[in-house]
């Protein structure tokens, strides 16, 4: 009897042992881990599910591209210094024939042992014309041709200036021994699609609960990475900053207001350009936002520094009438500013014909009144832009929806003005062209300007970068004169990590311009 209670005794004993271990551990985990001979590197992330890591399963967002190219290679890619190797080590335009030659390394294999060769790049050209890749477009591609087992030429329809950064260093580069037989990449999330070149490999992938794992590929031509494991781990927002203190996680995003909880630890902030912009949508399609004095009036009324004090606490930069941010190298100061004026707004407006009378502006006997939809994360924005219009006489009112609802209502065209958001702003300056003449919600859809249309054509076909800056520069001036849009603020990003990986911004973004501090080469290159 007394035996049995021994045991009974013990059993309880070493079961509440690994309780408090267990305890003891959860906080440290990832910590021991990470000094243990398996190093395993945990990313949170608030949102969790970015689709399947394979190139057309992934989710058409920039975490979704970043989850891929850990697994997937491209031609050329970006470090901290611009355009660096991949699985070109070699590159030059021929302009005599239009055409990028590049020399592939004869290093490289596959994630299952198969010899990466040129075959391998002119199938992805060719499987990307008959199945779109929607992050590159293959289009102004003519031919290309495997001039050996390791020389390649890409003949293009005409002058391209983002070949380089939309085209070589953003398309992966699939193996044609196992996508020739995919009919339907979009439908297909076998392990086998995730076959790349690239310094990780897929594990494992959870679409329920938004966590995907990597290993290490031993065989990589730069080198084996500095860590064996990468997993991504769903974690809330307000959350992250607490699992990074605590040691759970190793990097994440973090909002601006918690930084100083960070400084002075062991810990590396990481502020990020400005390629993400908020902007002050207008239906130029109807009056009176058709009348471009209009739209410059409201601009000239809004105090934009006003919304970076109050409304974003100081974490950003005043937005600038030509889209693109001060410190992005395409950035050109020559703009139309609008420096905040409200007498200059109520002069343009009196030119239109309003009267002001009783602290409104009337036109035909009827007040100026504009409803303004907003999306919640803009409703401090939205207030203090309605105060500084009713200022010069404009009734506004405020309509909060949910984000989709009112995307939906811009690509619709079913609003007067709007409060919208998106990044893209770095990389290559084609993005003008999608922000302006580019279909959806993110764009202004502007095209009554013929000469500005004409400019923004013609600078992708200029391949010699001092003309197209000053083509791009003419571009922001025109544009920041038609004024389809405004943009309000660029806020500042960040992300905290350990130091144990050197994270970085790259600069202009990784592909189209993603600004997002998990460049794959944080990992390979100490």
């Amino acid at each position: 009897m007394f035996q049995g209670k021994k045991v009974i005794y013990l059993l309880l004993f070493g079961l509440l042992m690994v309780f408090i271990l267990a305890g003891c551990g959860a906080k440290t985990e990832n910590e021991k881990d990470m000094n243990s001979a398996a190093v395993t590197y945990t990313i949170a992330d608030a949102t969790g599910d970015w689709g399947f890591p394979a190139p057309y399963t992934h989710y058409l967002r920039g975490p979704g591209y970043v989850r891929m190219s850990f697994i997937f290679d491209t031609l050329v890619w970006k470090d901290q210094e611009g355009f660096t190797e991949a699985l070109a080590d070699k590159w030059e335009y021929l302009e005599e024939e239009n055409a990028f030659l590049f020399n592939l390394r004869k290093d490289v294999t596959w994630h299952d042992g198969e010899k990466f060769t040129a075959d391998d790049v002119v199938f992805t050209f060719q499987y990307t014309r008959e199945n779109p890749y929607p992050w590159s477009d293959t289009t102004i591609v003519k031919n290309v041709e495997a001039l050996d087992e390791y020389t390649v030429k890409v003949y293009l329809e005409k002058p391209y200036a983002p070949f380089l950064a939309n085209v070589a260093g953003t398309l992966p580069i699939i193996p044609r021994h196992i996508y020739e037989n995919i009919e339907n990449p979009r439908d297909c999330k076998d392990m086998k699609a995730a076959t790349g070149t690239g310094p990780f490999k897929l594990v494992d992938y959870n679409k329920e609960h938004g966590t995907y794992l990597y290993e290490a590929n031993p065989d990589y031509y730069l080198g084996k990475p500095q860590v064996d494991k990468i997993r991504f781990i769903k974690v809330g927002k307000q959350m992250i900053p607490s699992a990074l203190l605590e040691g759970t996680v190793n990097a994440g995003d973090i909002p601006a207001e918690m930084i100083a909880k960070f400084t002075g630890k062991e810990f590396i902030v990481l502020t990020s350009d400005h390629s993400w912009n908020a902007k002050l949508m207008f239906n130029h399609q109807e009056e009176p936002f058709s009348d471009k004095k209009f739209r410059q009036a409201i601009a000239y009324a809004i105090n934009r520094g006003k919304l970076v004090e109050i409304a974003q606490r100081g974490h950003a930069l005043q937005g600038s009438p030509g889209i693109f941010a001060p410190d992005n190298p395409w950035y050109s100061p020559e703009i139309n500013n609008y420096s905040f004026s409200p007498e200059k707004g109520r002069k343009l407006l009196e030119e239109l014909g309003y009267e002001w009378k009783d602290g409104v502006l009337y036109k035909d006997g009827r007040a100026l009144q504009i409803e303004l939809l907003i999306k919640s994360r803009f409703a401090r924005d939205a207030e203090l832009i309605k105060a500084d219009l009713e200022d010069i006489g404009i009734k506004v009112e405020l309509r909060s929806l949910e984000d989709k609802t009112v995307d939906s209502k811009i690509e619709d065209w079913d609003f007067q003005m709007a409060i919208s958001g998106h990044g893209g702003l770095g990389g290559d300056p084609q993005n003008l062209n999608k922000f302006i003449l580019g279909k959806g919600f993110n764009s202004a859809r502007y095209f009554e300007n013929e000469e500005l249309t004409g400019l923004l054509k013609k600078q992708l076909s200029v391949m010699d970068s001092a003309e197209r800056k000053k083509i791009v520069a003419r571009i922001q001036k025109m544009y920041s004169e038609e004024l389809p849009t405004l943009t309000l603020y660029y806020p500042d990003w960040q992300w905290a990590h350990d130091g144990k990986v050197d994270l970085y911004y790259t600069p202009g973004g990784m592909a189209l311009g993603i600004p997002i501090p998990l460049n794959k080469l944080s990992f390979v290159k100490p």
